[in-house]
């Protein structure tokens, strides 16, 4: 009973944030965690079942024009069925974005994420990250190479394809599972001592 479920909802337009949604799996999965990996744009109602008894659910999403993609907003809007129930109140919620920009708005993207959590009673889980590569003992290939602190989040040149997300980038999406997991556990543990 002590497993805890954590579902990643994500949009991936052309790969590259599904190799950040991967490495969420990999690093949930390290730490015990069930995982599923749920495509947004093609959700079933057997993945909204999945979503609604997971205790943790990770949301993913490219940033396009300074917010998430078309295809996610309207899995957000989508949600509000479970808003009117709060389905997901006292869930675990964290984020991951990746743009071809260093900064790209990313920002905004993780905000928006945060926002929707808050919107369904959701306990938002952070990057818990310094930031790397701000220092000249610094190198691109530290953990958080971008400095956030709301969530996961990666640069991939635009004339590249997924092969080209960064490794650091990858690292810090499977850091961030491993930390929505092990909050999970916690939750978890916290509510059948309860």
């Amino acid at each position: 009973m002590t497993t805890p479920v954590v579902s990643i909802a994500y949009h991936s337009g052309h790969g590259h944030t599904a190799v950040l949604a991967e490495a969420v799996r990999d690093g949930a999965a390290d730490a015990g965690a069930q995982v599923h990996l749920i495509k947004v744009d093609g959700i079933t109602d057997e993945q909204w079942a999945l979503l609604d008894a997971s205790d943790a659910i990770v949301f993913g999403s490219p940033t396009y024009m300074g917010t998430a993609s078309g295809a996610f907003h309207v899995f957000a809007e989508a949600s509000s069925k479970r808003w009117f129930g709060q389905d997901w109140k006292d869930k675990l919620g964290a984020g991951f974005t990746n743009s071809g920009s260093k900064s790209g708005d990313k920002l905004h993207t993780l905000q928006f994420f945060q926002i929707l959590a808050a919107q369904h009673g959701m306990n938002w889980v952070n990057l818990g990250l310094h930031p790397g590569w701000n220092s000249s003992a610094g190198s691109e290939n530290d953990l958080n190479r971008l400095g956030v602190f709301a969530g996961a989040a990666a640069q991939t040149n635009v004339d590249e394809g997924p092969e080209g997300v960064h490794k650091a980038d990858i690292a810090t999406a499977e850091h961030l599972g491993r930390r929505v997991a092990e909050a999970a556990l916690a939750f978890r543990r916290g509510r059948t001592a309860a």
